[in-house]
């Protein structure tokens, strides 16, 4: 039975210290685990233990560089969140779009486009929640005015209070015969329906990471999204193998692939060089980061 309780911040401070963190300023160490739990600090440290099992620090760990990765993690997910929004976007905008005028404002409750329909019976569910939080005044005026109209919203309206993790699984769920899917796709740079949903699936995870301020750094991610052979738009010459898609890097190089079509103009190369070098002490290996990177065609904008 877990027998443990809860300890102090003091306690905590001393403890790190027993195990071979070295702490200079105490007085910053006890203003961080005061705001910033032991255990969610817990996993940037864990990298600086030789022995995980007793949980001992290397020789020359110090407290100060946990906190410097903490805030380049943190950091990093603002960023990723800020081009995530504009991809989110434009994918929520090309769906309502194009597969209304294809079937009709109602499409995706239409289950024959669909080829899974547990799965469509869960996402709207997801969306039917989703629709019943929102302090929208369309969606109130709506319910409003149509009373006696038993269905959601029209795309248009419903899908704006709709989630990215939804939004994914609508288009991935379409039959891969609905026109839309593939022009969407061709707009994308995605070419056809075979590869986008896989993009739009890591993508949307990592948007849930940095929704709920979890650690992106040095973690191995579950996604493995289909790449294309030879993409429409520039890419990168020095592609990561299979093994290496659970870093991070394979998805920022799709991220930045897409946002150069969504919005030409963006800066997100300069903003990660930016954030890398602020933090020169932080390992861009952890991240799966090419040594390169900002040489490639895909990140020269």
């Amino acid at each position: 039975m877990f027998i443990k309780g809860p300890t102090t911040v003091p306690e905590q401070i001393q403890l790190l210290k027993s195990r071979g963190l070295t702490i200079d300023d105490e007085s910053l160490a006890f203003e961080y685990l005061s705001h910033v739990s032991y255990y969610r600090l817990g996993e940037y440290w864990y990298s600086l233990q030789f022995d995980k099992e007793n949980h001992l620090f290397k020789p020359q760990s110090v407290f100060s560089d946990v906190i410097f990765l903490y805030e380049f993690d943190r950091e990093l997910r603002m960023l990723l969140f800020d081009v995530i929004e504009r991809i989110e976007i434009s994918l929520r905008t090309k769906l309502i779009y194009h597969l209304s005028h294809e079937f009709g404002p109602w499409w995706f409750q239409n289950f024959d486009l669909f080829t899974d329909n547990r799965a469509l019976v869960k996402t709207l569910a997801n969306i039917e929640e989703e629709i019943s939080r929102s302090k929208e005044k369309y969606i109130k005026d709506h319910f409003k005015k149509h009373k006696d109209d038993q269905r959601f919203p029209p795309s248009w309206k419903t899908l704006e209070q709709t989630s990215f993790g939804s939004l994914s699984k609508l288009y991935g769920n379409l039959k891969n015969t609905i026109k839309s899917k593939d022009l969407i796709a061709v707009e994308l740079g995605a070419v056809n329906h075979t590869y986008l949903p896989s993009w739009l699936q890591s993508i949307a995870q990592i948007r849930n990471y940095c929704a709920h301020h979890s650690r992106l750094w040095n973690k191995n991610l579950p996604g493995s999204p289909k790449l294309l052979s030879k993409p429409p738009f520039n890419w990168v010459n020095d592609v990561p193998k299979q093994h290496e898609f659970q870093h991070l890097y394979i998805h920022l190089c799709l991220m930045k692939y897409l946002i150069n079509i969504i919005y030409a103009e963006n800066d997100f190369t300069a903003r990660l060089s930016a954030l890398l070098q602020k933090y020169p002490s932080v390992d861009p290996n952890a991240l799966g980061m090419k040594p390169n990177w900002e040489e490639e065609k895909l990140w020269k904008n």
